[in-house]
C-alpha cells in the first residue's frame, strides 16, 4: 500500500429521493392510412408524434387515421405513439393487420405499441384503435394494456341498441378496458366517439390529473348522437343508467355533450372505477423507477428507512394535491426472514386508497310548517 498522508473523503448520499411521476397523458394509437405518408407513418411502426397539426397535414384523406388525429385534436394536443397498418379488404384480415403479431423479433400492428418506449423513448398509456376495434381487437388491446400498464377504450361494435350493447360488453372483463356507446353523429359515428374519447382522457390528465374519470366533462365537436340515449339525472331507469350499469360509458346531452360513466369491465369492485385502475398504475409504475437508484445498493436499515421514506413522501405530496386519499409504506419483519435478506432479498408494503368518484348523490327533501313560526313578525 503505498503511503497516503492528508485527508480523503468518500463522498455518499443518504435519505429519501423524490418520486417522479410517470406521464399518463400518451395516446397509443392505432390506424390506418393508406395515402399518408410513409415517412413519417411507416406501417407498424410506433411513430412519436409531437405535433398532432403537423401529423394531420400529412396524415392524408383515407383510412381511420386522419380523422381520429383530428377529433383528438378537438380535444387538446397530446403526445401520441401513432401505428399505422395497412389497409384491407376482407374484415378478418383486418382484425390481423390490427392485432399483429411477435415474429422474428419484429412488432406489428399492436404488438408494436409494446416496442414503442424502446424505441421512442415514450410510453403509451391511452389505447385506442378508432373505427378498426372489433371484438377481437378491443380483447388484444385490453392485453396490451395489462403489459403497458394503460387503459383500453373501445367501442361497443355493431350494437344497434342498448339490449345490444350490453350483450355486447359481456365479453370483456378486463379492469384496463372501458367500453363505449352510441357512437355520434358524424358519418364514422363510433370512430369518431372513440377518437374523443383518447382526446378527452388525455385533456383531463393534462388539465386535471389522472385521479379524475373521464365522466361528466363537456366533449368538444359532438353535435349530435347515432342513437338517442334517454337519460335523466334523478333517474336511474333510463337508458343512460341501463348502460353505466352495464357497465358502459355512454354520451349523454346536458350543457353540451358528455361522457357519462366511472366504471371498467372489472368484475373486482376494488377496480370498478377507470379513477382506482390508473392510480394503481401510477403508483406501480412511479414507485418503482423512483426506487431504481436503490437497487444493488448495500441491504442496510439505513437503505430501507431512505426507500420507506421516499414513498411516503410520494404519498404525502399525492394526498396535499388531492390525487390520494391516503397511502402509507411499511417494513413487516414478518416478511423479511433472515436467510431472504441475506440472499439480498427484501420485501416492502404499502397500501392506498385511491379517490373515487362521487357517483351517486343522495339528498333528502322535507316539507314543513316550521318556517312559518315566526311569520308577519315585521308586519307590524
Amino acid at each position: 500500500m503505498p503511503v497516503r498522508h492528508g485527508i480523503f473523503i468518500t463522498e455518499t448520499a443518504q435519505g429519501a429521493r423524490p418520486i417522479v411521476e410517470v406521464a399518463t397523458a400518451v395516446v397509443g394509437l392505432v390506424a390506418t392510412g393508406p395515402d399518408a405518408d410513409e415517412d413519417l407513418f411507416p406501417l407498424d411502426t410506433p411513430v412519436l408524434i409531437g405535433d398532432i397539426r403537423a401529423a394531420i397535414a400529412v396524415a392524408g384523406e383515407t383510412g381511420t387515421l386522419p380523422a381520429a388525429l383530428a377529433a383528438i385534436y378537438d380535444q387538446c394536443s397530446p403526445i401520441l405513439i401513432v401505428v399505422r397498418v395497412a389497409e384491407t379488404v376482407d374484415p378478418e384480415d383486418q382484425d390481423d393487420a390490427v392485432i399483429g403479431t411477435i415474429a422474428g423479433g419484429a412488432y406489428t400492428g399492436i404488438q408494436a405499441l409494446l416496442a414503442a418506449e424502446g424505441a421512442t423513448g415514450v410510453r403509451p398509456r391511452i389505447l385506442g384503435a378508432p373505427g378498426l376495434d372489433t371484438a377481437p381487437v378491443f380483447g388484444a388491446l385490453g392485453i396490451a394494456a395489462q403489459k403497458l400498464n394503460g387503459m383500453a377504450y373501445g367501442y361497443c361494435t355493431g350494437a344497434t341498441s342498448v339490449s345490444e350493447a350490453l350483450v355486447y360488453a359481456e365479453d370483456f372483463a378486463l379492469r384496463e378496458q372501458m367500453l363505449f356507446w352510441p357512437g355520434t353523429s358524424a358519418e364514422n359515428g363510433p370512430a369518431d366517439l372513440i377518437a374523443r374519447v383518447l382526446g378527452m382522457r388525455a385533456r383531463i390528465d393534462e388539465t386535471v390529473g389522472w385521479h379524475k374519470t373521464i365522466s361528466n366533462v363537456v366533449v368538444n365537436g359532438i353535435t349530435g348522437l347515432a342513437t338517442p340515449v334517454f337519460f335523466d339525472l334523478q333517474d336511474a331507469s333510463t337508458d343512460a343508467g341501463l348502460l353505466n350499469d352495464g357497465p358502459i360509458t355512454t354520451v349523454i346531452r346536458k350543457d353540451g355533450y358528455r361522457f357519462w360513466g366511472n366504471r371498467t369491465r372489472s368484475p373486482d369492485p376494488m377496480y370498478a372505477f377507470e379513477s382506482a385502475v390508473r392510480t394503481s398504475q401510477v403508483l406501480r409504475d412511479s414507485i418503482a423507477n423512483g426506487l431504481l437508484w436503490a437497487v444493488d445498493q448495500p441491504l442496510t436499515e439505513g437503505l430501507i428507512k431512505a426507500m420507506i421514506e421516499t414513498i411516503n413522501a410520494d404519498f404525502d405530496a399525492k394526498i396535499a394535491q388531492g390525487r390520494l386519499i391516503g397511502g402509507r409504506a411499511r417494513y413487516d419483519r414478518d416478511l423479511n426472514p433472515a436467510v431472504n435478506l441475506a440472499a439480498g432479498k427484501l420485501a416492502l408494503i404499502w397500501d392506498f386508497t385511491p379517490c373515487a368518484p362521487m357517483e351517486e348523490l343522495n339528498g333528502t327533501q322535507q316539507i314543513t310548517d316550521i318556517y312559518y313560526a315566526d311569520f308577519g313578525r315585521n308586519l307590524g
